[in-house]
């Protein structure tokens, strides 16, 4: 018998590729099956223990002359590509995803206002309802600029409970009657499910605060509501976590979202949060849903709201948030970022000069 050949032992192992790669792809359909069974029956796709199993077994039946060490490593990045391809199998079905390049969705709200639709809408006001004239106040200014949309946050989840909580329904009353006045719609934060029927009353818009971003009873509520809904992206949250929890409320009938970029939590000290500008273009790609940017909580002060909103329009937001008082430095609450009117003025003059991208992407 004669001695095998470099060129015999390679078509050998050209041989093997085949049907190894054969039964990759047979493993992985079998992998996209399991992935639908579970996702059905509302379990997760990743199974840590099931992964543990399976490279155990694998370990005790190696006989080498690959080493167990190596035979994990191999088979985590089979694990790793069949997980990956049941999440984008499960991620086309999620109401939230983009399907198509021209899909968008564009949110029409009372007045003639709308987001989503081309335009750059600013959404402003104080931080919080402190009393009528300060919100007056704010709303004269607001409405000079023609802002269409004005915060009027009446409950405020703080850090601490001895912190201004905001003065509750007669907070609300006041930013309906100021919005009123000048021609705006309101947007204030919701607490708890509880609070949708008083919230009806008076809000336009309801927002879904980062400490809420995944409180999946409220989410699941305002599902069933007719109002849109900004939902603030938790400054911990990855992209994925976000287009999830606006899945809670897409998947109850309220497609009516919109998502808020308002920076994530890092080493940089020298603002409150830094400011994820590439979460928008991202965000444009995988939803149809509008993106806005939260210029104010991003940078935790003033002196930077023009290079963020510049940079928010630049990014092909749909749109920014911004805090504005009277005097900042007396508010109860976010002192430090609240803009002066003067400088609300400016922010504003400084946005028209940039231009908005047709596409974020």
């Amino acid at each position: 018998m004669s001695e095998p050949t470099i060129e015999s032992l390679r078509k050998e192992v050209d041989a093997i590729n085949l049907q190894l790669l054969e039964l990759l792809n047979k493993r992985a359909a079998l992998a996209s099956q399991i992935g639908k069974l579970q996702t059905s029956q509302g379990m997760t796709l990743y199974d840590p223990q099931r992964e543990a199993d399976m490279l155990t077994a694998l370990q005790m039946a190696n006989q080498g002359p690959f080493s167990n060490a190596t035979i994990s490593a191999l088979f985590k990045e089979i694990f790793k590509a069949s997980l990956a391809l049941e999440e984008k199998e499960a991620r086309a079905k999620i109401v939230v995803q983009r399907k198509t390049p021209d899909q968008n969705t564009v949110i029409e709200l009372p007045r003639g206002v709308k987001i989503g639709d081309g335009s750059f809408q600013i959404i402003a006001g104080a931080c919080a309802v402190e009393s009528f004239d300060q919100m007056d106040a704010v709303g004269e200014v607001l409405a000079s600029e023609g802002v269409q949309i004005m915060r009027g946050m009446a409950y405020k989840p703080r850090s601490s409970p001895y912190d201004f909580q905001g003065m509750g329904e007669e907070g609300l009353k006041i930013a309906r009657k100021v919005a009123d006045k000048y021609n705006m719609v309101v947007v204030s934060e919701i607490m708890d499910a509880s609070q949708i029927p008083m919230f009806q009353d008076y809000v336009d818009i309801f927002w879904v605060g980062a400490r809420n971003m995944q409180n999946s009873f409220l989410l699941k509520a305002l599902g069933k509501i007719r109002q849109p809904v900004i939902l603030k992206r938790h400054f911990a949250a990855t992209l994925k976590e976000l287009l999830y929890s606006a899945e809670y409320i897409a998947s109850g009938g309220n497609a009516r979202i919109i998502l808020m970029e308002r920076g994530i939590r890092t080493f940089n000290e020298e603002v409150r949060n830094t400011l994820d500008i590439g979460a928008v273009p991202l965000l444009k790609m995988e939803s149809h849903l509008p993106v806005i940017v939260d210029i104010s909580h991003s940078a935790g002060r003033r002196d930077l709201a023009n290079a963020f909103g510049r940079i928010a329009k630049a990014s092909g937001a749909d749109g920014l948030m911004v805090e504005v008082h009277p005097n900042p430095p007396v508010a109860m609450s976010d002192a430090k970022q609240q803009l002066f009117f003067d400088q609300f003025r400016a922010l504003m003059a400084e946005i028209k000069t940039v231009t908005r991208p047709e596409k974020a992407y």
